[in-house]
């Protein structure tokens, strides 16, 4: 008896169409986590900015309650209200 060889069935690459397939959405997902990444520098350097403005209202503030002492200003036209107007406030 003659030994007969087996043959390997098994494919060796996944087929062309496959593979554009499967690289396609790779590189999606790839564009997507550099966005990401991207916002997040992004939303950090406006948290920054944001951090920096806070601190300029806050001197501000503390200018105003040094010549104007605790009051509430309306910021759109510059009227004060005192305490005391708050404590006389009708029912």
């Amino acid at each position: 008896m003659a030994k007969e060889e087996m043959v390997n069935l098994k494919p060796e690459k996944i087929s062309e169409e496959s593979l554009k397939e499967v690289q396609g959405v790779v590189s999606k997902v790839n564009e997507l986590r550099m966005e990401l990444g991207r916002l997040a520098t992004v939303k950090h350097e406006l948290l920054h900015t944001h951090a920096g403005i806070q601190d300029e209202l806050k001197v501000i503030q503390d200018k105003l309650e040094k010549e104007y002492g605790t009051v509430n200003i309306n910021i759109a036209d510059g009227t004060i209200k005192y305490p005391e107007d708050a404590d006389n406030k009708e029912d």
